[in-house]
């Protein structure tokens, strides 16, 4: 998507390309349709920019007292470099705008996806496509109010907060000084509280721009005519209120304010001018002078403004986020009108340009409006349903007393069931190796003789029809799994079935269809890593997390030879279609939620791939799949970060968590244990007990489909949603 941003040591302002903005919980994802310039505010940033050094300096004297602290602190080099390294970064411009909502974050319940919301915060509202926004910083815009208008939210709320700092009652009269955007505002909002307003600014067109949205009486500082206008509307005695909306170096604004105030009035600073009160002027009037910190109540609060904590409406009545609905309200109701401060429209592509005729004076504006492209329609990946999960009344009962015995069959008998699976379980206490079934003889033969299962046959239909077996090991090529567990399924038996479960979504609905008719759930997947003993204590000793984390795991898979079967992907699926299931299921055991969407993107050939996973709370994973890497690297590396606090994985060989206190595991003296003992024990527990099954079905189920989803977002070239079926 594309940022305005300006680098404040060199000036430049830029349209720049940056990555979407995650929607994280408490918040909204809010494609923008229109935001507003600030031409007082954000003018004098692009101006500062351009400035020396030394000039710099001068108009931030705020910031030169803390560069110096810091040489105090930490020696002139150091400061020198942080100075030089935070000037020199682009930093984000703008606050105000309107935008139709995208996404929703959890914890979110007032918006949903399609409405137009009006939004605010220099952190949050800015000259961008898409900005993340949390729940206290947006209000969903009346119906009827065209975007445009409701860009205007913001500055509006900065306007009704200065106003309602000087408590205006009906029949005041009020003195407002400058007459720039906020001033026209608070002119229109003064006007509409019942109150008689004077204007003053040295532009003539602003003044009559002022004089037509409601104004009594308008003119120069320095115009005797303004004076003459208090004094017919106050019989002499002077303004109730002056609202400070000026900038500038000049302090002619407070000395005005104090001359034609009232005996005991009250002025209110909103904008950013030179405040050198005159003493006895201001003292002789007892002048209350106060001061308006921007949108309202929550400003620059993060418990209020990042973690939507709300103010009680009892304690303070309005809040900035109540400031913003109001303002729109009186917007919708036709009470302020906008539409005549509208100077200009710039389509967002001209941003750059756009600001520099501010700058430079080609462009004379009160307001100006950034207008975004309409979305368009994007090449979309087709969503890929995650099925329900739906079992029979006529579930046949697993509960019972525990068996003495649990006989297993095997499908298949290659590599993988002969090194990882058999040799677990050929020596298990409690576990008979009844029958192994394959397609060719010899290979039978052998894993009978080497594991000492009683039978070996090629007949498969004659170990699913004997009762005496309790489960059943599918252990062969990918493009089987899916068809070998539903007959499984159907016969009655407890399955294991090596990952992938399916290779297709309507191999996956065959599945489920087999469960629901049977009533017979009774399936485990070999997702053997969330087993792994190491990643286990780590986890343990990791702990619960209270917010989103960010999870990366790094895959260096490495070629295949040539000739593997796993290269025959229009028979056996993609490499990741058959192995990526791992990885998923891993970061979903860590982040303990399903992913709710999955993007993908892939090197020419898709050799090398980079899968993003979001969760519901915010949470992402990061796989990287990577068939490239040299052979002497280690296969599996991860990291989650959350909570401030850090657990690295290093191919199951050793493990550390750092966080108050730092946890790193001894070296294991022997070879990597990835989990499958563990999981085995597990498996062979719930099938002679009766009880659950290891891992839930419908986790199994949300790994699988997201695992398909990968090929999906490779095809459409965007974002997969997983769509739970009801």
């Amino acid at each position: 998507m594309k940022q305005v941003v300006q680098n404040y040591k060199s000036g430049e302002l830029a349209l720049l390309d940056v990555p979407v903005p995650g929607c994280k919980p408490g918040g909204v994802l809010v494609r923008s349709a229109y935001s507003l310039i600030s031409t007082g505010t954000e003018l004098m940033k692009v101006s500062e920019a351009g400035l020396s050094m030394v000039g710099k300096a001068r108009s931030r004297p705020d910031q030169v007292a803390k560069v110096m602290q810091s040489v105090a602190t930490n020696g002139v080099p150091a400061t020198y470099r942080k100075v030089m390294g935070k000037l020199d970064s682009y930093t984000p411009l703008g606050y105000s705008l309107c935008g139709v909502v995208e996404e929703v974050g959890t914890g979110i319940d007032d918006v949903k996806v399609g409405d137009l919301v009006a939004c605010a915060g220099n952190e949050h509202a800015l000259h961008a496509e898409l900005n993340w926004v949390p729940k206290n910083l947006y209000a969903r815009v009346p119906d009827g109010l065209s975007p445009r208008h409701a860009a205007f939210g913001t500055v509006g709320s900065i306007a009704m907060q200065g106003v309602r700092r000087g408590e205006p009652q009906l029949g005041d009269v009020a003195l407002v000084i400058g007459l720039g955007l906020i001033g026209q505002l608070v002119v229109q909002l003064l006007t509409a509280s019942g109150v008689r307003v004077v204007g003053v600014d040295p532009d003539p067109v602003r003044c009559e721009l002022a004089e037509r949205l409601g104004a009594a009486a308008c003119g120069d500082p320095s115009s005797a005519a303004v004076e003459a206008a208090v004094v017919e509307l106050t019989d002499g005695h002077g303004v109730d209120q002056v609202y400070l909306a000026a900038g500038g170096g000049t302090n002619q604004p407070v000395e005005l304010a104090a001359r034609l105030s009232r005996d005991r009035g009250r002025v209110v600073d909103i904008g950013k001018c030179r405040l050198d009160l005159p003493w006895n002027a201001y003292y002789e009037k007892e002048l209350d002078v106060r001061f308006s910190r921007s949108y309202g109540p929550g400003r620059y609060d993060p418990e209020y403004e990042l973690e939507g904590r709300d103010y009680p409406i009892g304690y303070v009545r309005w809040t900035e986020r109540r400031n913003l609905a109001s303002f729109l309200d009186l917007l919708a109701r036709g009470r302020v009108d906008v539409e005549p401060l509208v100077s200009h429209i710039s389509d967002f592509d001209d941003a750059v340009e756009t600001y520099q005729r501010l700058k430079d004076g080609d462009l004379k504006a009160v307001a100006v409006l950034f207008r975004y492209p309409e979305q368009k329609e994007e090449a979309q990946a087709p969503a890929v349903t995650v099925p329900a999960v739906r079992r029979s009344d006529k579930a046949p009962t697993t509960a019972g007393s525990p068996k003495a015995q649990v006989r297993l069959a095997f499908v298949g008998a290659g590599n993988y069931a002969t090194s990882m699976l058999l040799p677990h379980l050929a020596q298990r206490d409690g576990v008979e190796l009844s029958t192994v079934v394959t397609t060719t003889a010899l290979s039978a033969a052998n894993a009978q003789r080497k594991f000492g299962f009683a039978e070996a046959t090629t007949d498969l239909d004659a170990v699913l029809g004997d009762p005496s077996i309790d489960a059943v090991f599918v252990v062969t090529r990918h493009s089987s799994h899916a068809e070998l567990t539903r007959r499984a399924l159907l016969a009655g038996k407890a399955v294991f079935v090596e990952k992938p479960l399916a290779l297709t979504e309507d191999e996956l609905a065959g599945v489920l269809a087999a469960v629901e008719e049977s009533g017979n759930d009774r399936l485990q997947v070999g997702f053997n890593r969330r087993f792994a003993p190491l990643l286990q204590e780590a986890s343990n000793r990791f702990g619960a997390r209270t917010g989103p984390a960010s999870l990366r795991y790094l895959v260096n898979a490495g070629r295949l030879q040539h000739g593997s079967w796993y290269l025959q992907q229009g028979a056996e699926g993609s490499r990741f279609a058959g192995e990526g299931g791992h990885f998923i299921d891993t970061a979903s055991w860590l982040l303990a939620a399903d992913p709710v969407s999955v993007y993908a993107v892939a090197t020419s050939g898709n050799e090398d791939l980079q899968v993003v996973l979001r969760y519901p709370d915010g949470s992402t994973a990061t796989i990287s799949y990577i068939t490239t890497g040299p052979p002497g690297f280690p296969k599996e590396t991860l990291d989650l970060i959350a909570d401030g606090k850090v657990l690295r994985l290093d191919d199951f060989v050793r493990a550390s968590v750092y966080g108050r206190k730092r946890w790193v595991s001894s070296r294991l003296p022997k070879a990597r244990d990835k989990g499958q003992s563990a999981e085995l024990a597990a498996f062979i527990k719930a099938v002679r007990t009766g009880g659950p099954m290891p891992v839930p079905l419908e986790s199994l189920v949300a790994t699988t489909a997201a695992t398909l989803a990968v090929r999906a977002s490779l095809v459409g070239g965007a974002p997969v949603t997983l769509a739970r079926a009801r």
